[in-house]
């Protein structure tokens, strides 16, 4: 085929043979077009990289069409300069691909919600407790999630984590500082494993934390909860009035089961697992308590297994606010004087409060509580290995006795 300068006209006159036929460029040596027996019309660029004795490289431009004639001289211009400067294309080709893959990969890697998942699953399962990974990866998927998923670890910035915040509700003001916690711990995480230089949040103040409340329900307010309760039937009356029976954390009386309570010893055991602190807790069983329980049970034969509170047999019971605000309702209907806005870890505080109107030494109510106070801890919790477990017994007891005085001056007056 007779060379010549590759112009559009020259290029649609190229008629296909039975083999492929090559024009070069009269004009830019090295540049050419080619011609397929399909009549299929490629743009090429031929070089050598080095003298004469270098065999020739073959760079296909790409097909008349999608290239026009001008255009394909530009980029074989292009080419030829990077030839002649000693960057062979091919591997310079090679290395944009590889690069390019790498970087597929690591935008694949390092998705946020790709590498939060790595992070719950790698560090959350192994260092933290149940619970605590529970809330974690709830507030992740709940909070964190919805707002970087889709972006990079790598390319995340202070603005995209402060978004996160813009975003959380007014009516949650402990949740920003357990969000915090959490983004920094990840961010924190990927610096430690070389998968990140440095955190986007290094040197970002964490929120304030919420001020400790102090309300602490009248002992009015407290029967009003303890009888009215049972308007929300099986299981949650009966949770309710534990919670105020046993003055014990909310998701440990969630999640008792049979095999953590005794009828014939009168005593709960709360597993290092499920306590607070990690360390076992053991509750004395009132008479208020054993009511409860057995008519959970539906007599004075416990089961030896499974949960206390639940719905479905398999798990313990959720909707803590959904039945408060259930309870909260029945007290308003059928109340004169209604219950001030509380919580449900305020009958906690309700209960401590109590003890010491009840003139209960503070060790045992911090025995009672599963605190380690200044009374537990340093010297003295080397050397003191008194396990209060009779004062505490006197306590329950003493507690049952004022709750069913309430009780009965509350119906007294209704």
């Amino acid at each position: 085929m007779p060379n010549g300068k590759i112009t559009k006209r020259s290029v649609d006159a190229l008629q296909p043979k039975d083999r492929d036929e090559f024009m070069w460029d009269t004009d830019l040596r090295g540049f050419g077009v080619k011609i397929t027996p399909k009549g299929t019309k490629t743009y090429i660029v031929q070089y050598r990289m080095g003298g004469r004795s270098t065999g020739t490289s073959r760079w296909t431009i790409g097909q008349h069409g999608a290239w026009s004639p001008n255009s394909a001289r530009e980029e074989a211009e292009r080419i030829l300069r990077k030839v002649g400067s000693g960057t062979d294309p091919r591997i310079e080709a090679n290395d944009k691909a590889a690069a390019d893959q790498a970087r597929k990969l690591d935008n694949i890697r390092f998705d946020f919600a790709t590498y939060g998942e790595r992070f719950l699953a790698e560090y959350g399962k192994q260092k933290w407790r149940p619970r605590t990974y529970a809330s974690a990866e709830s507030n992740m998927r709940r909070w964190v999630f919805p707002t970087l998923a889709g972006k990079s670890l790598l390319t995340i910035e202070r603005r995209d984590v402060v978004s996160i915040f813009d975003r959380l509700p007014s009516s949650s003001p402990a949740l920003p500082r357990s969000i915090f916690a959490l983004v920094r711990k990840l961010f924190t995480w990927a610096v430690e494993r070389g998968d990140l230089e440095r955190s986007p949040i290094e040197g970002m103040g964490s929120p304030a934390a919420v001020a400790s409340r102090d309300r602490v329900l009248s002992d009015h307010e407290l029967s009003l909860i303890a009888v009215f309760a049972d308007d929300l039937g099986a299981p949650f009356a009966a949770f309710f009035r534990l919670l105020i029976v046993t003055g014990q954390r909310r998701d440990e009386v969630a999640g008792m089961s049979w095999s953590e309570v005794d009828r014939d010893s009168l005593e709960w055991v709360i597993p290092a697992r499920r306590s607070k602190n990690a360390k076992e807790h053991t509750v004395p069983l009132n008479d208020l308590a054993l009511i409860e329980l057995d008519g959970l049970a539906g007599g004075n034969s416990w089961p030896h297994a499974g949960f206390v509170f639940t719905t479905t047999g398999k798990t313990p019971i959720s909707g803590y606010s959904k039945a408060k605000m259930r309870l909260d309702g029945i007290v308003q209907r059928h109340s004169i004087r209604p219950i001030s806005a509380w919580r449900i870890h305020d009958l906690r505080r309700t209960f401590a409060t109590a003890m010491q109107r009840l003139n209960v030494r503070f060790e045992v109510t911090e025995a009672l509580l599963n605190h380690v106070s200044g009374s537990k801890s340093g010297t003295a919790g080397v050397y003191q290995r008194h396990d209060w477990k009779p004062e505490k017994r006197v306590a329950m007891d003493a507690w049952a006795v004022h709750l069913q005085k309430l009780i009965a001056k509350l119906a007294d007056s209704s």
